[in-house]
């Protein structure tokens, strides 16, 4: 049986009440009788009390405590929040004098002063030369769009100031793993202890990685003894496909944990994006940021390589940020059926 808080009024009520039996024998107290103050102080100590109390039994349980206990219940398990990654990518930085060299560590500064260094040296060919930079602060702030512009901290002789972010973009820069998906780890840890090599151990341990927030484990991948694993990063601004370093390092991870006997091929999924055409009425720009977010959590729920997105749960999805408003989504108009090792990213939402 649950237990009720007492209000405070009902607190006061009590303690007077007490008061009353104990000194009167059941009678009534004078109307400034001093007891009367008495019994608000305290119920007023008592009540305190009782909210420390209610507050203690939320961090006895993983799932309703605070952040700084959660975290203590997941250092118990081993389960450790994923840190901070770096952003990183390539820009094109365009000179007047060819050849000019490009010196390792030189930074660049985009207009909210946030910074980024070269990752290695480089010199102008054809007056042009692509270097790879990296963010010198961890978290997602750092990653950039195509086509930003970044400048150079310290002009160099022969070298415009203005660099331009490749069209691979500036990715991977993600934040510290935050409570929802800590919880998360640790209920399944709870939930479903190791098992010296299920898929539920694959998926753990890739979900173990700075960025990754989905993995999914593929049995007998190329025949007995072998595993497929494949991966997506649902906090990367941009394409939740993984690029070939981040599946670089998911595999050495991999290798490090697996069975010994176990054969592990880890691999990017492919993205097939997902376009929908949306009829809205009324049709205001709130009910179709609200659409869109709705349809992007539900992929984010319920895709994987190669199972079928039902075009039920579109449609609900699509309702659900309509509101009461009615709502026709007349692509996709079926079932959506991905190929084995192929996965439904979010597309281009029109409304019509």
């Amino acid at each position: 049986m649950a237990f009720n808080r007492p209000t405070l009024a009902e607190l006061i009520d009590r303690t007077k009440t007490d008061f009353e039996d104990r000194l009167t024998g059941g009678g009534s107290l004078l109307r400034r009788a001093v007891v009367k103050v008495l019994a608000r102080v305290y119920a007023g100590a008592f009540h305190l009390i009782y909210g420390f109390l209610a507050w203690i039994f939320k961090q006895v349980f993983p799932d309703t405590a605070e952040s700084f206990y959660l975290r203590k219940w997941s250092n118990i398990w081993k389960i450790t929040p994923t840190p901070a990654d770096y952003a990183a990518g390539p820009i094109v930085i365009v000179g007047t004098i060819d050849l000019t060299p490009i010196p390792i560590n030189t930074v660049l500064q985009r207009s909210d002063g946030k910074q980024y260094k070269t990752q290695s040296a480089a010199a102008l060919a054809s007056l042009t030369a692509t270097v790879s930079v990296i963010a010198l602060d961890a978290g997602v702030d750092g990653n950039l769009d195509a086509g930003t512009k970044l400048t150079l901290l310290e002009p160099i002789a022969g070298v415009t100031s203005e660099a331009t972010v490749d069209t691979a973009g500036i990715t991977d820069g993600v934040d510290e793993e935050g409570d929802p998906s800590l919880l998360e780890r640790l209920l399944a840890r709870i939930q479903q202890p190791p098992s010296g090599g299920n898929d539920n151990d694959y998926e753990q341990w890739a979900r173990s990685i700075s960025g990754v927030t989905r993995a999914f484990a593929l049995p007998l991948y190329s025949g007995d003894g072998t595993v497929g694993l494949t991966f997506v990063l649902d906090d990367n601004m941009g394409s939740i496909i993984p690029g070939a370093p981040k599946v670089a390092e998911v595999q050495a991870y991999i290798d490090s944990v697996r069975p010994a006997t176990a054969d592990v091929t880890v691999f990017a999924p492919v993205g097939d994006a997902l376009n929908f055409t949306i009829a809205l009425s009324p049709d205001t720009s709130a009910i179709r940021a609200s659409v869109t977010a709705e349809l992007t959590d539900l992929l984010r729920r319920e895709t994987a390589p190669g199972q079928v997105m039902l075009l039920s749960h579109l449609r609900q999805a699509m309702q659900t940020g309509a509101g009461d408003g009615d709502s026709i989504m007349s692509v996709p108009s079926a079932d959506v059926s991905p190929s084995a090792g192929h996965i439904p990213v979010m597309g281009t939402v029109t409304f019509i």
